[in-house]
């Protein structure tokens, strides 16, 4: 790992709440820029109501720390010297993003608005975290060693099962057979850099929140059906963690009329039901693969298939159901999900839709994210502490 790197480092502000409150300040204003870039620092004080004066503070120091860079002036259209926007520089650094799945860890790089710029999946020989995790820091080492350009902010971390965020352990995933595993500490002695790590479904609602379909929605319910199944629900920019970070986790709910014998000892559980496992199980009992990759019953479909059509609409038929009974509940603005058939296949997003019910149809969208979704959700976990504290999170060299 190159030694030379940028760090997410606390930089000296006021103690107590102040210090909180400017942080979260901060966060605001670089969020502006993000979302609204190139932009007058007038608008982005009209925007978040915020003083001219503070916002030109905060945006002088951004523009030291090498997060905000000055753009190319409107052409005058009168007299009077036109107003220098800014906007995020993307060039100068980079955060590292894994994303551990059952078959696979993604390890990916991504720049400060949310884009892969590399992305590569290791497949798992086996699941000890004592080899997966150091495989996947030498991985994102040799990432680094080829973009000597940017340097590193941190890593962050995704998974599914619980994760508990504040500890950086993930505290059970059963089907990696992963308990009380300390991911951050393992990935911080491996790659010195600053780790933080979050549930995947947690991860995509921030990716969405800044990169995607969401940003600026009051409240955002996502469903990730994978090999995994959870859900996370934010609101006002806050998501829902609860103690110890066990929100979301509903693989286990009862599913009417459900069939699939669940690894728990009953039978019908909402993962059972919708694993990426059991619909790879279903289409080789129906003969249209042999494999365990649901990307393959996607080729098959995608190709004329007929019955591994038949298989992804009635997933995602299954999904829409699941998702509508969890907007029921949390009446979102936004629902984000992301499920294969949906994320590619414009009957599927529609049969979803239909599932979760009329009225909330067009509020229904899949992951903004299709073709790096996994990455995205790693590289979210990091990038979500920087827009959230960016003073507090300030990219110092090492």
């Amino acid at each position: 790992m190159p030694r030379t790197t940028a760090t997410l480092t606390p930089s000296p502000v006021p103690r107590g709440a102040d210090r909180d409150r400017r942080r979260a300040t901060a966060g605001v204003v670089l969020r502006s820029v993000l979302e609204h870039g190139p932009v007058a620092r007038s608008t982005i004080a009209r925007l978040t109501g915020l003083s001219p004066a503070s916002v030109t503070d905060y945006c002088a120091r951004f523009t030291r720390l090498g997060l905000v860079r000055e753009a190319e002036p409107p052409r005058p259209k009168g007299v009077g010297r036109p107003h220098v926007p800014l906007d995020l520089d993307d060039s100068r650094f980079v955060v590292g993003g894994l994303h551990v799945a059952v078959p696979y860890t993604t390890v990916a790089l991504l720049d400060l608005r949310g884009r892969v710029v590399r992305q590569r999946e290791l497949r798992h020989e086996h699941t000890d975290p004592r080899w997966v995790l150091p495989r996947a820091a030498k991985a994102l080492a040799g990432m680094l060693a080829e973009r000597r350009d940017a340097r590193p902010l941190g890593v962050g971390v995704a998974a599914g099962g619980w994760v508990d965020r504040d500890s950086g352990v993930v505290v059970e995933h059963g089907l990696l057979d992963w308990r009380d595993v300390p991911v951050r500490e393992v990935l911080e002695a491996h790659t010195g850099l600053p780790v933080h790590v979050d549930g995947h479904a947690r991860a995509l609602v921030n990716g969405e929140r800044l990169f995607g379909r969401a940003r600026g929605s009051g409240s955002v319910l996502h469903l990730f059906a994978g090999n995994v199944v959870d859900a996370a629900f934010a609101t006002h920019d806050e998501v829902h963690h609860g103690p110890r970070s066990q929100a979301g986790a509903i693989a286990h709910l009862p599913v009417p009329g459900g069939s699939e014998p669940c690894a728990c000892g009953r039978t019908g559980c909402l993962q059972a039901e919708l694993s990426e496992r059991t619909l790879c199980r279903r289409a080789r009992a129906a003969g249209v693969t042999d494999g365990h990759n649901p990307r393959h019953v996607l080729a098959a479909a995608d190709a004329g298939d007929p019955v591994a059509a038949a298989l992804l609409l009635e997933r995602s038929r299954a999904t829409g159901r699941a998702a509508g009974l969890l907007a029921d509940v949390l009446n979102p603005e936004t629902v984000v999900v992301t499920e294969i058939g949906a994320m590619h296949r414009t009957d599927c997003l529609a049969a979803l839709r239909e599932a979760v019910g009329t009225e909330r149809a067009a509020h229904v969208f899949p992951t903004s994210f299709p073709d790096s979704v996994l990455a995205v959700a790693g590289g979210s976990v990091v990038l979500d502490v920087l827009y959230r504290d960016p003073l507090g999170a300030s990219p110092e060299a090492n």
